[in-house]
């Protein structure tokens, strides 16, 4: 499975601070549960990573 190819399935994403300084995203899909902890500096280059494929995306829209 590549990052184009479609899938039909639901999952619900949380994204917060752990009381251990860490930032979680956590994913839930049918009964799996994955918790990822990043450090607030992979965070932020997580979130600079999601901006920038935002703004292709936003881009190819055009």
């Amino acid at each position: 499975m590549g990052i184009n190819s479609e899938r039909d399935i639901e999952a619900n994403m949380q994204i917060g601070p752990t009381d251990q300084g860490m930032v979680r995203i956590f994913i839930e899909s049918k009964g799996v549960e994955i918790p990822m902890d990043f450090d607030p500096d992979e965070a932020n280059e997580i979130a600079d990573e999601i901006r920038a494929a935002a703004k292709a995306a936003t881009a190819m829209r055009r």
